[in-house]
Parts: structure tokens; sequence; C-alpha cells
């Protein structure tokens, strides 16, 4: 039953609060009588003056006028654009301090929906905390006089597009080739998208970075459906300007929604693919395949279900689903007895193809279609695994996902999720069919966002002894 507030104010007011906390979605709550407000930019501990823009029924919005007495987290963030720019959103907050608020928002989101207090360890640290984006999505728009192509990033809550010269949390090669591109693709006669006319040609610049290698394929995402002379003209001289650009392609999307990529990519000149080696392991990356984002901290994570798996199953055979390039099989084949993974996508299912390949494993078997019909076919067979590696999308997983997860794993389910939200109502659903989650452990993906990824750890409890 939701709590009904009164509240003591009106929209326009000015009041003084102290924020107490950090919510997911980024902004920090105070309360007044009990009743939340939500302010954007404010940190825990902050004596504010605010500002209310919004009262809805449960809660209210605000903007800061005044820092009164700043918190003792509070630093000055290190990018210039940060009040603008909707990138990233907790620069203002000392590194330490943000963990402890992730790990605060996965706890009492799961509380919250499960109704348990389940144990969240502390939030393993990003080994960069900036540079650290491998992939790199570009908004393009034009300016309406000038004819200038921008680029960059939305400001928060808005399609106001902020064009970034400098994003000191991608490397540094990328603002320059950004800029190479912006010149050089208005110099060609190539217009910027305009999302509300649907008109323009050049709608995103999206990079895929390789850390290891230090290099990059840089993709165009058009609003077209075939390939004009102007971008063959401009993927010739991007390659020739940057020995970093292993190869430049081009994405066909005429859908008017907020779609990036269509799976229509078409390579102009070089590769299409990027390679990273992590550890021991070496990863094919096309355009169109998932693989994460940070480097480093996709070590920690792959290192980190290793770490359960070696610690509690020996021998085991393991069903990586969702598993994209099969980034999580190829990690634990040499201390698993088999590895089957599940991709939908063809061009991530190719990639694993040649990763299992180049890693010269034997003991991995990838499976490509539509996932539901695969663990159909699985179950069928009557086959069993120790361990299932869920990775979903953000949106979660979907009910029969989780069924046939169920189905399927006779010792322990391993979720990756990066979203605190589903992940609490996929955890409680699982808890509904038989399974028990021991602990979560919070790695941090997003650094100076709200964004966190989390891993746990259930054990079936029919076989729990």
């Amino acid at each position: 039953m939701n709590k009904k507030f009164e509240t003591s104010f009106n929209c326009g007011d000015i009041l003084e609060v102290t924020a107490e906390k950090l919510v997911y979605e980024g902004d920090a709550i105070a309360k007044i009588n009990g009743f939340p407000i939500f302010i954007h930019g404010a940190c825990p501990d902050d004596k504010l003056k605010i500002k209310i823009t919004k009262i809805n029924k449960n809660y209210a919005l605000a903007v800061i006028e005044e820092i009164i007495e700043p918190s003792t987290h509070r630093i000055k963030p290190f990018c210039p654009l940060h009040n603008v720019c909707g990138g990233c959103g907790w620069q203002h907050i000392d590194y330490d301090f943000q963990l402890e608020q992730k790990r605060n928002i996965v706890f009492e989101t799961v509380k919250k929906i499960t109704g348990k207090e389940i144990e969240v360890k502390p939030v393993i640290k990003s080994p960069d905390t900036i540079a650290f984006r491998s992939k790199i999505q570009y908004p393009v728009s034009q300016t309406r006089v000038s004819k200038r192509i921008i680029a960059g990033y939305y400001k928060k809550g808005s399609h106001e597009l902020v064009n970034i010269k400098y994003c000191p949390i991608q490397p540094k090669i990328i603002d320059k080739i950004t800029e190479f591109i912006r010149k050089n693709a208005q110099d060609t006669g190539i217009s910027g998208y305009n999302e509300k006319l649907h008109k323009g040609e050049l709608r995103h610049i999206v990079y895929r970075y390789s850390k290891s290698e230090n290099e990059c394929i840089v993709i165009f995402v058009v609003n077209d459906t075939k390939l004009s002379d102007k971008f063959k003209k401009l993927a010739k001289k991007v390659s020739e300007e940057f020995a970093h650009v292993k190869g430049c392609l081009i994405n066909y999307n005429t859908e008017r929604t907020n779609l990036i990529m269509t799976n229509d990519t078409r390579k102009i000149t070089g590769q299409n693919f990027v390679t990273e080696k992590i550890g021991n392991k070496i990863f094919r990356v096309s355009a169109n395949s998932f693989f994460q984002v940070n480097i480093g901290s996709a070590k920690n994570i792959f290192d980190y279900v290793k770490k359960i798996v070696k610690e509690n199953y020996s021998n085991s055979r393991i069903l990586d689903a969702y598993s994209g390039v099969s980034s999580f099989g190829i990690w634990l084949s040499d201390i698993a007895k088999e590895v089957v993974s599940v991709e939908e996508a063809p061009s991530a299912t190719k990639d694993a193809l040649e990763n299992i390949k180049l890693n010269n494993i034997n003991n991995l078997t990838p499976l490509n279609g539509d996932a539901k019909k695969i663990f159909e076919q699985l179950i069928e067979k009557n086959e069993k695994f120790d361990i299932t590696v869920l990775d979903p999308p953000r949106k979660g997983c979907s009910r029969e996902s989780l069924d046939f997860a169920v189905k399927l794993s006779e010792k322990a389910i391993i979720y990756v999720s990066c979203n605190p939200s589903t992940l609490a109502r996929d955890l409680k659903y699982l808890h509904e069919n038989g399974f028990k989650t021991q602990y979560i452990q919070p790695v941090d993906m997003f650094c100076h966002s709200y964004h966190i990824e989390s891993i746990a750890y259930l054990t079936n409890s029919h076989k729990d002894n």
C-alpha cells in the first residue's frame, strides 16, 4: 500500500535541506516530513538551498539554488562539461564514496523488491577511472545557420546535443578522430541528422576501441540504405590520417526510433572488428557484438565468476546464456569439463567461433539462434548443467528464460546484471523457484555514474547440503 504524503510546500518554493543519500538514476534525496525530494547534482551531507521544480503525489523534484555547506565528499569535477553533459553525473563526488553509495543502492533495491536482506559485498573498484570506455556512441547533428557538424552527448533528460571536444572517460585518440570527422564530414558535404524531421545523413559515430592494441574501428550510422561516395571519401580520409583506425564501417539505420544501430553493418575500408587481449585470452569483437565497455572491470567480473566456480565446483558443465562473443565461456573453459554458450546475434556467434580458434579451446560449443528455442531443445534432450551463467541486457530475463535456467541448472546460477531493479525482480522469482542467493558482489563498470554491475551467486536449495 502506497504511503500518502501531505506536502507543506509548493512548486517554486525555496527550501533548506540536507541531502541524505544517492539513489538509482543518479539524484540525491532529501526529505521534509518524510516526503522525498530528488535533487539533481547534490551530494549526500550537502546542506542546500533548493528550488522545487515539480511535485508529484509521492515525491518532488528540485534544483540546487545554493550550496550552504558542502559535503566532505564533494569534490571538483575533472571534466569542464560535467554540469551540462549527461554522460556521467557523479564526478562531483569522491570515488570511494561513489562506491559506498552504489553498494547501498544494490542492497536497498534488492531488499525492497525481494523482501530479503541479502549480503552485498563492498564494490570492486575499476582499475581505471578515466579513459576507460572502449565503446563510444556519439549522436550527430548540425547547426541551423552555419551547418556545422556537431557530435557528443545529450544534456541530462533532454535531446539537446552537447558538442564534445574532449571527454576524459574515453581514450584521447577518440577526441582527435571525432574532431577530424566533424570537420571532414562537413567539407565532404555530409549532413548531420535532424531527429525531429528525420532528415540528414549522419546519425551517429560509433567506436569500438581495443585497449590492449590501442586501435579502433569507426562505424558511421547513416539515415540511408546505400553507401554514397561521400562516405567512401570520408572513410578513406580517416583511415589515411589515423594509424589507430583499423577499419571504417557503415551501418544503415532509416528507423524513426532511438535505436542507435541496426544489424545491417557493412565494411567500407580495412577490418570490421577489433581484437582485445585480456589476461591470457584473446577476444575478437565486431561492430554489432556485445562486449563490456570497461576492459579492466570486465576482467574483474570474469575473474570473480571464475573464482566462484573454481572454489565451489570442479569438472563442471557450464551453460553460458546471453553469451555475446562467448566471453564467460572462454574465460571459464580452462576450469570446466564442458561449456555450451547460447547467443541470438549472428555477428556475436561468428566472433565466438573465431575466439574459440584464437584461444585453442576444444570444450566450448557456441549455439546460435532464438534463445527460447535453444533452451527448449536442451530441455527436450534432458541436458543438465552444473552452473548457468546469465548475463542479460538491462531489461533482465524473461520469466520463460528464468524457468529454463531453473530446469537446466542442477547446482548454481551466476547472474551478472547491469540493473539492480531487474536483478532484484529476477532474484525474487528464482527464490520462489528453488534457488537461494548466497551474496551479491558489485563491480564498478561505469565510473562516475549511477550504473553498477552486480554478480549474484545463487545455489539450488534442493541440492544444498
